[in-house]
C-alpha cells in the first residue's frame, strides 16, 4: 500500500541498507557494554573514596570494589547478548545478592552463594548492627561487618540505577543524580566534606559516562560526534569552566555551606546544625560548631558549678558506647523519682532548677543529676531506674519549661576514701569490662594505678593522669588522625597520640575504671554554662541567676559508682568543664578549669551572686519560647521543598511528554547510520497531532489519518501569511482562508510512507536491509510537523499542548480510571446476575404457584 497520488519528490527514497553488525545496535554486542560498565563502576568507587572518614580506614573498600566490579561486568555480559533492559537490571539485582551472600553470609548459605533462610537470619543480625552503629557511633564509625554490608548493597543499587539511566532510559547526563546521592553523604558528615580525590575520580568516571554514550550512540539531535564536529572541543570546555566556577560560587550564596572551598574543607549542611544531642555521634560536631546552636537557658539556686545531664551511656560492646533505653523497666512520670539505692552520705544538697529548652531537640531531657522530681514538662516522659535518664513517650524536648528538684551528696575526699565496701546492687552492665582491650589499654590502667590502694584513690589517679601534661585538648587531631570515634580501637590510638577531646578523655577512664573493678558508665550533655546577667524569679526562691549553654558546651564525662555514696561524677577532660571539690588535688588552687571562654562566671565569688541591673523575669510559662536564627531558616527551607515539589507536580506531563519523544525519536545503530523504528516514530505523531486537537479515531487507517491531518486547519498556513502566488506545491486551489504547507505535506508523507512500508511491506530479512527512518530524517519531519501545529495553535494552545499534553493526560486518566472500570464492570455483571436470578426465581415460584 502506497501514496501515489501524493507522494513528493523524495518520499520515495529508502535509507541505504546498512550490514547488520556485531557491534551495531544501541545494547548489541561489541566494546560498548564493557565501556560503558567500566566507565560507571569508576564513577561509583570514585564516589565510594569520598567515604573515608565516614567509615574508618580503608578495610572497607575492597567489599565495595568487589560488589561494584561483579554488580557491573555481570549486566555488561547480559547487554552482549542482547537481553532485554528489564533481565539486564534484574540480572544486576541477582549478582549482587549473590556477591553479597559470598562475601557477608558464605557459611550461612548454599554453596557458598545462594540465600538460605541461615542467610535471613544473619542478615537481621548485620542490619541490627548496622543500625545501632549508626545511633550510637561518631564518625568515622569501625568498619563492623554490619555496615560494611550496608554501604556495599546501596552503592550496588547505585550501580543499576547509573546504568539505568545512563543506558535503557537513554539519559546519561541524569545518571549523575546517582552519583551525587553517594557524595551527599561524606558532604553532610565529614568535617573536610567530599575531598579532592573521590570528587576528581567521581567526575571522571561520570565524563567516560557521558563520552562513552556520545561515541558508540550519538544523539542526531545534538551535534556531539567530535570526530565530525571540531567545535564540540571548544564549547565542552566552556561548559566546564563555567560548571566550575559555579561550583565554587554556590556555596556563598547558598544557605547551608560551613567554610572552606568545596570539594575540600565544606561540609554541606542545608538544615543547619543539628541542635539536639544524640549521644556519642554529634557531639565532636557540635564542639566543632563556629557558632552555638540549640541554646537551653536555666536558673539555679546551686553554689557550685551545675551540670546538664541529657543521657547516659553506660553499654559498651568493645566498639562503641551507646545508651540502653531499659524499655521493659522505665517508668512513666516524671512527679516522683528515685534512684534506688542508698545513699549513706551524713549530708544531702537539695537544688532547684528551672530550665527552658527553647529550640534544642532532643528525645531525653537535659536535667541535674540526681533529679528527684520534674514538673511543667508537655507530653507523656518516663524514666530510666538505673541512670534516672529521662525520656520522652510522644514527645522530645523542644520548647520545654519545666522544674526540677534535685539532690546530690555532699561529698569530701575523706568519704570517698572510706567508700571501701563491696559494690552491690549495680547492674552488670555498669561492671561488666569489655572483652579484646587493647594491650595498650590495659597496661596503661594498671601502671597508672600500680601505687593506689583504694577505689577512690584509682580514679585520681586516672583523672590525674588524663589531665597531665601529656595530654592535650583537640578537636581537630582525632579527625586528622583518623581515630574520630569511641570504640576500643579509637581508644588505643589516643592513648598513643595523647590528643583528643570529651569524648576520648570520658571513654578512656570510663573503661580503664571498669578493668579495675570500679564500675562506671558515661554521661552526656552540657558542661556549666555561662551566666546571662538576667534572672529568673521562681516561688519560695526569689531571683536566681539565669546561664546559658549551646553546642559549643557539649560534653561527656565519666561517672563512677561508689558504695553508700552513688554514682560520682569526674571530670578528666583538660580545658573543659570545672573539677569538683572532692576530685581536686591538694595542690590544685581551684576547680575551675583553664578554659576561661568556656567557663566565664560559672563560680561567684565568695559564694554571693553580682546582683545584676536587670529585673527578674517571671519563670516561663510551657509552650512559649522564641526561634534562633538557625531554626527561622527551616521553614523557609520547608517553604522552597515544598514550592519545588509543586512545581515537579507541575511541570510531570511536560517533562513525561519530552522523554517519550526523545525514546520514541531514538535510533539505533551507530554514526549517522542510526534507524528510527517507524511504529515509534508514527506513535510520536499521532500523539503530537492529539496534543493539538487532531486527535485519530480508532477505525481510521494510517493513510486516512495522514490525509485528515494534512487538510486540517491546525497543519495549513493561513492565508495572510502565505504570499500571493506562492507554489504550495500541491496545484490546490488556493482560494479560502488555508494556504497548503508543502513541507509539511511532504514530512508527513514521508512518515506515513515509511509507516506503511513497515508494517505491510516484505519482512526486512528478505530484502536484506534493515527496515527503519533515518534517525535525523525522524527529528527532522518531526520537528517539521511541531512547527506547523505550534504556529496556528496560539498562545493558548500552545502552552496546553507543552505543559498538559492530551496524549499524556489521556493515558494518566486511562490509568487512574481502571479501578473504577474494573468495579464499573462488576457491578453490572453483579447486577445482571442478581437480575437473573431474580427473574428464574420469580418465574419459578410462578409456576409453583399455578401448578
Amino acid at each position: 500500500m502506497t501514496l501515489t497520488s501524493q507522494r513528493q519528490p523524495g518520499a520515495d527514497a529508502q535509507p541505504q541498507p546498512v550490514p547488520a553488525s556485531p557491534g551495531s545496535g544501541r545494547f548489541g554486542a561489541g566494546a560498548f557494554p564493557w565501556v560503558m560498565a567500566g566507565a560507571v563502576a569508576l564513577s561509583v568507587c570514585g564516589a565510594s573514596l569520598s567515604l573515608n572518614g565516614v567509615l574508618r580506614g580503608w578495610a572497607w573498600f575492597l567489599p565495595v570494589l568487589t560488589t561494584v566490579v561483579v554488580v557491573s561486568l555481570t549486566m555488561a555480559l547480559l547487554r552482549t547478548f542482547r537481553a532485554a533492559p528489564v533481565l539486564v537490571a534484574a540480572g544486576g539485582l541477582a549478582s549482587l545478592a549473590f556477591i553479597l551472600t559470598f562475601t557477608f553470609f558464605r557459611r550461612d548459605s548454599i554453596a557458598g552463594f545462594l540465600p538460605s533462610q541461615a542467610t535471613l537470619d544473619a542478615l537481621g543480625r548485620h542490619l541490627r548492627r548496622a543500625s545501632e552503629t549508626v545511633l550510637a557511633e561518631s564518625s568515622p564509625v569501625a568498619p563492623n561487618a554490619g555496615i560494611v554490608l550496608v554501604t556495599c548493597a546501596a552503592l550496588g543499587l547505585i550501580v543499576i540505577l547509573v546504568d539505568a539511566l545512563a543506558l535503557p532510559l537513554g539519559m546519561p547526563a541524569t545518571s549523575g543524580l546517582g552519583l551525587l546521592a553517594v557524595l551527599v553523604v561524606p558532604a553532610m558528615i565529614k568535617p573536610q566534606s567530599v575531598g579532592w580525590l573521590g570528587f576528581v575520580v567521581t567526575a571522571a568516571g561520570y565524563l567516560v559516562i557521558l563520552a562513552s554514550s556520545q561515541w558508540f550512540a550519538p544523539d542526531a539531535r545534538t551535534e556531539a560526534d567530535t570526530a565530525r564536529n571540531p567545535g564540540q572541543i571548544r564549547r565542552a570546555a566552556l561548559t566546564g569552566a563555567v560548571t566550575l566556577v559555579v561550583t565554587l560560587l554556590l556555596q556563598l550564596v547558598v544557605p547551608g555551606f560551613d567554610q572552606g572551598t568545596f570539594p575540600q574543607g565544606s561540609r554541606l549542611n542545608p538544615w543547619g546544625t543539628a541542635t539536639g544531642l544524640n549521644p556519642m555521634i554529634s557531639l565532636g560536631n557540635s564542639l566543632r560548631t563556629p557558632t552555638g546552636e540549640g541554646r537551653i537557658t536555666y536558673a539555679t539556686n546551686a553554689t557550685t558549678p551545675l551540670y546538664l545531664r541529657s543521657v547516659t551511656v553506660d553499654r559498651f560492646d568493645g566498639e562503641s558506647w551507646s545508651p540502653d533505653d531499659r524499655n521493659a523497666s522505665r517508668r512513666a512520670g516524671t512527679g516522683r523519682m528515685d534512684a534506688g539505692h542508698e545513699i549513706l552520705a551524713p549530708e544531702q544538697t537539695r537544688q532547684v532548677t528551672v530550665v527552658n529548652t527553647g529550640d534544642f531537640t532532643s528525645p531525653y531531657l537535659p536535667v541535674p543529676y540526681a533529679p528527684e522530681s520534674v514538673n511543667g514538662l508537655t507530653g507523656r516522659w518516663s524514666w530510666d531506674p538505673a541512670t534516672l535518664s529521662i525520656k520522652g513517650t510522644d514527645t522530645n524536648s523542644r520548647n520545654q519549661q519545666y522544674l526540677v528538684q534535685s539532690s546530690v551528696p555532699k561529698l569530701t575526699t575523706e568519704l570517698l576514701d572510706a567508700s571501701s565496701a563491696p559494690v552491690q546492687g549495680v547492674p552488670e552492665e555498669f561492671i561488666r569490662p569489655p572483652s579484646n582491650v587493647p594491650d595498650i589499654v590495659r597496661t596503661t590502667a594498671e601502671s597508672v594505678t600500680a601505687n593506689s590502694r583504694t577505689a577512690y584513690a584509682k580514679a585520681m589517679a586516672l583523672q590525674r593522669f588524663l589531665r597531665g601534661p601529656d595530654f592535650t585538648y583537640s578537636l581537630e587531631s582525632p579527625v586528622q588522625g583518623g581515630y574520630d570515634g569511641n570504640g576500643l580501637s579509637v581508644l588505643a590510638d589516643f592513648l598513643s597520640q595523647k590528643s583528643g577531646y570529651c569524648i576520648h578523655f570520658a571513654s578512656a577512664m570510663a573503661v580503664m575504671a571498669r578493668l579495675e573493678g570500679i564500675p562506671s558508665r558515661i554521661a552526656v550533655g552540657y558542661a556549666p554554662g555561662r551566666q546571662t546577667g538576667a534572672t529568673v524569679s521562681v516561688a519560695g526562691q526569689g531571683a536566681l541567676p539565669e546561664f546559658e549553654v549551646d553546642a559549643r558546651d557539649a560534653h561527656a564525662w565519666p561517672e563512677l559508682y561508689f558504695q553508700g555514696l552513688g554514682w560520682v561524677p569526674f571530670e578528666p577532660t583538660p580545658s573543659r568543664g570545672v573539677v569538683p571539690p572532692y576530685a581536686q588535688d591538694s595542690s590544685t588552687s581551684g576547680g575551675a578549669s583553664t578554659n576561661d571562654q568556656n567557663n566565664d562566671g560559672l563560680v561567684p565569688s565568695n559564694g554571693a551572686t553580682a546582683p545584676s541591673s536587670t529585673p527578674p523575669a517571671p519563670l516561663p510559662l510551657p509552650g512559649g519560647g522564641t526561634a534562633d536564627a538557625g531554626n527561622q531558616l527551616a521553614p523557609a527551607l520547608y517553604t522552597a521543598a515544598g514550592v519545588l515539589l509543586l512545581v515537579l507536580l507541575a511541570a510531570s506531563p511536560r517533562l513525561v511528554r519530552g522523554g517519550i519523544r526523545a525514546r520514541r525519536l531514538r535510533g539505533t545503530g551507530t554514526g549517522r547510520n542510526r534507524l528510527a523504528e517507524p511504529p515509534l516514530v508514527w506513535s510520536e505523531l499521532q500523539d503530537l497531532a492529539t496534543d493539538y486537537g487532531v486527535r485519530p479515531e480508532p477505525s481510521e487507517t494510517p493513510r486516512t489519518f495522514s490525509a485528515r491531518l494534512r487538510g486540517s486547519p491546525a497543519m495549513r498556513l493561513r492565508a495572510e501569511s502565505n504570499p500571493v502566488g506562492a507554489d504550495t506545491g500541491s496545484g490546490a486551489d488556493t482560494g479560502g482562508k488555508y494556504w497548503p504547507d508543502a513541507e509539511t505535506d511532504r514530512a508527513v508523507t514521508v512518515l506515513t510512507d515509511a509507516y506503511e512500508r513497515h508494517q505491510y511491506g516484505r519482512p526486512a530479512a528478505q530484502d536484506g536491509s534493515r527496515r527503519g527512518l533515518p534517525e535525523e530524517t525522524a527529528v527532522e519531519h518531526i520537528g517539521q510537523v511541531r512547527r506547523a501545529l505550534r504556529r496556528n495553535a496560539g498562545i493558548v494552545g500552545r502552552l496546553r499542548a507543552d505543559w498538559l499534553p492530551r496524549s499524556v493526560l489521556s493515558r494518566w486518566g486511562s490509568v487512574a480510571g481502571w479501578p473504577l472500570r474494573v468495579l464499573g464492570r462488576a457491578a453490572r455483571r453483579t447486577g445482571h446476575g442478581a437480575s437473573v436470578l431474580w427473574r428464574r426465581t420469580r418465574s419459578g415460584l410462578r409456576r409453583l404457584r399455578e401448578g
